[in-house]
């Protein structure tokens, strides 16, 4: 945990908060970010540019904050690409299993105290734990 601020964590976390909430307050719908993926390509037109522009200000945001922070995320290099593309299969599967995303369950749903988002986010948690233990320690591929 060396890498530990709890300033960021702290910022990141509200402003996450503050856009569900904005979304939620003006365009009456969650910021799951697999739904609104998903709604660029199975809504009417009407509903594809807000999603488009959320999307956008996703990417944009987060290369202007490295244009301002240059260097405060550094990319873990070395991981076999076929891992890779197993994780994204997985968290992609994963998504499509529990109709949503860790954003969807794990802001919105919690927020509206929804039994299902518990069950999904306490999953999450749990393969998230499983995954860094297996990665670290029993195939030491991290260090």
């Amino acid at each position: 945990m060396e890498n530990f601020s709890p300033v960021s964590a702290l910022t990141g976390g509200a402003l996450i908060g503050i856009s569900a909430t904005l979304l939620l307050l003006f365009n009456g719908r969650m910021a799951g970010i697999s739904g609104i993926m998903n709604g660029v390509f199975n809504s009417p037109r009407s509903e594809t540019i807000w999603r488009l522009a959320f999307l956008a200000g996703l990417v944009i945001g987060a290369f202007l904050f490295n244009l301002i922070a240059p260097g405060f995320f550094t990319m873990r290099q070395g991981y076999p690409l076929g891992l890779l593309a197993a994780g994204g299969f997985l968290v992609g599967f994963g998504t499509r299993m529990s109709n949503g995303c860790t954003s969807g369950h794990g802001i919105c749903g919690l927020a509206n105290l929804s039994p299902r988002s518990l069950l999904a986010t306490l999953t999450f948690m749990a393969g998230g734990i499983v995954t860094v233990y297996l990665i670290r320690h029993a195939l030491e591929l991290a260090v």
